[in-house]
């Protein structure tokens, strides 16, 4: 069944999906076994087998997919590529944490029909609309449960798959609309019959009181009734006449409707369950931004172990590590360099069983992916272990691999007053490591550099007593080759010596670390100073080293110290991760996000334990309507079971603004659940709060599974009747599942 409606079966590369191919899964030099691939008759599903007669198999759908990458693009690939060619190889990359699938064809015109096959097929399934997503979600549901694949099922089939989608009603009530359904009368609904079946079982009766609200006579929404209900309720008031017939003509299915500049029921909801319609303003997801502000005034999107894909002790390091942060728009990398044994420096977590990669491997696939989904600059945070000789290797490395990506001197030849703009330093790499000297001096090529924080201890105070021994003090003198420290412009790392030194001394290209235990002392105890200096300098936060499982802290809590490079571990999924991607959502996932005005004022008095203190402090009232969930995933797939679900709301900013609210839970119903429940919150600074709408399957005796999340800023909330596109643990889309709330905002009186 095609994702738009139109045949692929015409396609000859689909065409030969559909047929299958027997093709090579490799999972390292050792692993590499035949197994038989074929793209389902919907057109959306690859099936694999290990053999013909065997009854293993396994299946994803095409809309986990991101993209496909052609020829030797994966360490595994590149591993086998004396055995295997290019033009043979290819890589099916996953959205979220999923490994990827590598695999061999037989010849390369079979490799290139499944990968131009493939990439046509993701094309199609990204650009369907929200109705098609639902249809193509219900006919994946009917595959899956038509066992004997005779493309219909019974009234007792229909019962037992309502089940298997969360589902718990009324036996009278779906057997109503199963003859409803039925129209030919013969005791079996085929697909087309089923998708029919299960829109009849999906009306909102919640969406629809508030189309009679507006309706005059409840079957349509004039021109001027659909204004009406903008302006009142999605406070939409500017232009909303031209606003209203733009929504018609992009969500109205009736052209008929269409024609009497009108919208039904069906249009309204299409409306609803739309970009236009979700709680997060759309023209906020795009890059508004002014760009052109030193690089202090920005958050910055950033990775710690980047090369790791698991914990830090014996997980696995990976160029993929890299790929897959840029990819979600990480705009700062860490990378650990180590002596190696062969001459060439190495990649790992040092002292530990994680796995060694090339560096000059690391440096090929920042030139390739740094760039792909934003055009400012990537900062790469060098930790540098390495010997004189290895480091200069590193340094021919990073000049040879990145050419003019690598910035080697200062914008404009000037030593800089401030930092550049990231508009100014669109599409280059700047290397964040130790420098002899400042950018004014030219030492010589052996030269002694004094350990930043990170270096120093693992994780602690780098002003701990431990550290004034004098031979700890002699032992962090080392050296640092000349061609490697020339390298490094704007981001001289420094030991840092309290807020009156920097005030006195700093220069505006020096960056300190701070462990997260340290961040979070001076922020208590320093706030405000805290805050001007990070309205000059960059700052970089780090988890503790005791997170040997890679565990992350809550970056909002550096956030509202203004410290911008706050470095969390992105292969580890949760709740801290879910703040990250939620806030870096707006101004176009570029990974830099604009500070409020007062945390970019040298003379700010904000400091975020006192807010109540800065000018202009004016906190607002946000009312949030929890009214029903959609199609909610199941978490238990044992037959029969349900979910009992309940809505927690996050608030995520100052330790003030720090709160959660949640609603009852519902016995037994993922499908369609009700709560109509309201829950309140003061937000004290509105610019720098976060929301997180989380969605769990109470449990009376153990901690509650999760079920879906999603997380965004509170200044990029849209009021009114708004739908909530969940997103599942890893931080991607759970479609259809979505929950629908009423938002208001409003001032303090």
């Amino acid at each position: 069944m095609d994702p738009e409606g139109s045949c692929t079966e015409d396609d000859p590369h689909v065409k030969l999906m559909m047929e299958g191919s027997t093709l090579r899964k490799v999972k390292s030099r050792f692993w590499k076994k035949q197994r038989h691939f074929r793209l389902l008759e919907d057109g959306l599903t690859i099936w694999y087998k290990s053999g013909w007669a065997g009854k293993g198999h396994s299946k994803f759908s095409v809309s986990d997919l991101e993209a496909v990458r052609e020829g030797h693009q994966s360490e595994v690939l590149l591993s086998i590529a004396e055995e295997f060619p290019a033009e043979l190889c290819f890589t099916l990359v996953f959205h979220g944490r999923q490994g990827n699938l590598d695999l061999v064809a037989e010849t390369p015109d079979e490799a290139q029909a499944w990968i131009q096959g493939v990439r046509k097929l993701i094309h199609k399934a990204q650009n369907m609309d929200e109705q098609g997503r639902q249809d193509q979600w219900v006919r994946d549901w009917f595959l899956k449960a038509d066992k004997n694949k005779d493309g219909k099922m019974n009234f007792k089939e229909v019962k037992k798959l309502l089940k298997m989608m969360n589902v718990d009603m009324n036996e009278d009530h779906a057997l109503c609309l199963f003859t409803m359904a039925d129209k030919s009368e013969t005791g079996y609904l085929e697909i087309e019959q089923f998708v029919h079946f299960y829109k009849i079982l999906t009306q909102r009766d919640e969406v629809w009181k508030v189309f009679q609200d507006y309706s005059g006579d409840g079957e349509i929404l004039t021109l001027e009734e659909l204004e009406c209900f903008l302006r009142v309720e999605q406070q939409e008031g500017q232009h909303s006449s031209h606003r209203a017939e733009e929504l018609i003509q992009r969500y109205e299915p009736l052209e008929s409707a269409v024609n009497q500049s009108a919208m039904t029921m069906d249009g309204f909801q299409a409306y609803l369950c739309s970009l236009d319609g979700s709680i997060f303003k759309p023209e906020l997801l795009e890059l508004h931004q002014d760009m052109t502000q030193p690089l202090s005034h920005y958050f910055i999107s950033s990775s710690h172990n980047t090369y790791l894909l698991e914990n830090q002790l014996t997980g696995l390091s990976s160029l993929e590590g890299y790929i897959q942060a840029l990819k979600r728009g990480c705009r700062c990398v860490e990378v650990d360099s180590w002596d190696g044994d062969d001459g060439e420096p190495v990649v790992y977590h040092g002292h530990t069983l994680t796995k060694k990669i090339l560096f000059k491997d690391v440096i090929l696939t920042l030139r390739d992916y740094a760039f792909k989904v934003s055009e400012f600059p990537v900062i790469v945070s060098l930790e540098n272990h390495c010997c004189l000789e290895q480091q200069t290797v590193m340094a021919n490395h990073l000049r040879q691999i990145l050419g003019d990506m690598l910035l080697t001197a200062p914008l404009d030849g000037q030593i800089p007053e401030r930092l550049p703009s990231p508009q100014q330093l669109r599409g280059k790499i700047l290397l964040k490591a130790k420098k002899s000297g400042g950018l004014e001096t030219r030492l010589d090529e052996t030269l002694a550099y004094e350990a930043s924080d990170e270096e120093e201890v693992a994780d602690g105070d780098p002003e701990s007593p431990t550290l004034k021994d004098p031979q700890a003090e002699e032992n962090k003198k080392s050296k640092l080759s000349r061609e490697l420290s020339d390298l490094v412009v704007y981001c001289k790392n420094v030991r840092f010596q309290g807020f009156e030194q920097a005030r006195s001394n700093a220069t505006c290209y020096e960056i300190s670390s701070f462990s997260e235990s340290k961040a979070k002392r001076l922020s208590k105890e320093a706030g405000a100073e805290f805050v001007r200096y990070n309205s000059q300098q960059l700052s970089r936060t780090y988890p503790s080293g005791m997170r040997t499982d890679s565990s992350n802290y809550n970056p909002q809590d550096m956030w509202s110290t203004g410290c911008q490079i706050v470095a969390l571990n992105f292969q580890t999924a949760g709740l801290e991760m879910d703040l990250n991607d939620g806030f870096f959502r707006q101004n176009g996932s570029c990974g830099l996000i604009l500070k409020p005005d007062f945390m970019r004022d040298a003379n700010s008095r904000f400091s975020p334990e006192k807010p109540e203190e800065r000018p202009g402090y004016k906190p607002l009232r946000l009312s949030i309507q929890v009214i029903s969930g959609q199609q909610l995933p199941k978490v238990n797939m044992k037959e029969g079971s349900i979910v009992d679900p309940l809505v927690r709301v996050e608030i995520f900013g100052v330790p003030i603004d720090q709160v959660k609210a949640e609603t009852s839970h519902i016995n037994n119903n993922g499908f369609n659940p009700v709560w109509n429940q309201t829950l309140n919150f003061i937000i004290h600074v509105p610019e720098l709060a976060l929301v997180r709408f989380v969605v769990e399957d109470f449990d009376m005796t153990t901690k509650n599974d999760f079920i879906g999340q999603f997380t965004l800023p509170f200044t990029c909330i849209q009021p009114g009747y708004r739908h909530i596109h969940l997103l599942s643990k890893d931080g991607t889309p759970i479609p259809p599942s979505s929950l629908f709330v009423n938002v208001s905002i409003s001032e303090l009186t």
